[in-house]
């Protein structure tokens, strides 16, 4: 699916970066193909425009923010958060031209991040009894371009099958690729996955697991929310619950933006974040090597339902049948690249 080319894409937030890169004054950042420009107002929430000045075209991220407005470095033009050009520093009396305005967008902050839509979003962001729970303890993870298709890495999220070969290096057993157990439910969100699987448990995650064992158990609730996010809820037998957001937000057609973030209900002392995000690191560098050797905007064969030996494939197929269902509710057929 070319990303770019469905417009009611355009109507759902996404996660583009960490709040706190804005205090380095407006950031650029390209979603869905469009460019734009995020920066950080004088109440401490964001905003988002089209990175381009109506004047002579420059990049608006190049210039800076006065109070609540972004200005142009090429010549000072001003614009407030609706769009308006609101100063010219070469007009003296003449008054600024009502075409004189650029295109903005939806922009909240959530998590710690900034989420932008595009149009009108047709459902909020979602909340988590996570946040604000002071039980646990939110850790940034991912914030970094890889070179794959955003419902590419949703359907990686979910496929169980892959754990024992991908994996291989670190949790992964290589001789059960088959999870003990498997069940998927649909709901109006997207779905819910449940896979309770034995995982190898090395030195370097039983501050992670909570365990000393050399294996231990994984039970997973496993949420895919259209189009391109997951809510993984992981709970160990130590009593650990490990939540993962993982958000595919699409530059274009053929890379996204993966932004990941935890909680977990333990202390820093117990699992120092850096360990979390070391081990991590290699968990998920595993991924990105085979996501970005897969063609980006192949379509998924979904006559593979009715095998048995591919449940692993069944939450990438239903992925597929309701973003086509979302497409033809709103009047648009699936577009892909003449190489798929």
């Amino acid at each position: 699916m070319l990303v770019t080319q469905q417009p009611v894409l355009r109507k759902f937030w996404y996660a583009v970066m960490e709040m706190s890169k804005l205090d380095a004054g407006p950031q650029p950042f390209m979603l869905l193909g469009e460019n734009i420009v995020l920066w950080k107002k004088s109440d401490g929430t964001p905003a988002a425009a089209r990175d381009r000045c109506c004047h002579r075209t420059a990049k608006l991220s190049k210039g800076y923010v006065e109070g609540d407005n972004i200005v142009c470095g090429y010549h000072g033009w001003q614009y407030d958060c609706s769009g308006a050009c609101v100063k010219i520093p070469q007009f003296t009396n003449e008054k600024i031209p009502p075409g004189a305005r650029i295109d903005t967008y939806r922009c909240q902050e959530k998590f710690g991040y900034v989420w932008v839509a595009l149009d009108e979003p047709l459902v909020p962001v979602m909340d988590t009894p996570e946040e604000g729970n002071p039980e646990y303890r939110r850790i940034h993870q991912f914030d970094e371009a890889w070179n794959t298709g955003a419902l590419r890495l949703m359907e990686n999220s979910f496929d169980t099958a892959h754990f024992s070969f991908v994996h291989k290096g670190t949790f992964g057993q290589f001789e059960q690729p088959k999870p003990e157990f498997f069940d998927i439910r649909e709901t109006d969100y997207g779905f819910e996955a449940e896979t309770i699987i034995t995982i190898n448990n090395p030195p370097q995650s039983h501050r992670i697991t909570g365990s000393t064992e050399p294996t231990t158990k994984r039970h997973f609730k496993n949420q895919w929310h259209l189009p391109f996010m997951r809510r993984l809820g992981l709970v160990y037998p130590s009593g650990i619950h490990h939540t993962i957001f993982t958000c595919a937000t699409p530059i274009d057609d053929r890379r996204i933006q993966i932004i990941q973030w935890l909680y977990r209900n333990d202390t820093e002392e117990q699992c120092p974040a850096a360990l979390l995000n070391e081990w991590d690191v290699k968990v998920v560098a595993e991924d990105k090597v085979i996501l970005e050797s897969v063609d980006a905007d192949a379509p998924v064969d979904v006559s593979r339902l009715a095998e048995e030996h591919m449940k692993s494939d069944r939450p990438g197929i239903i992925m597929r049948k309701r973003l086509l269902a979302l497409l033809k509710e709103h009047g648009e057929k699936e577009v892909f690249s003449q190489a798929a």
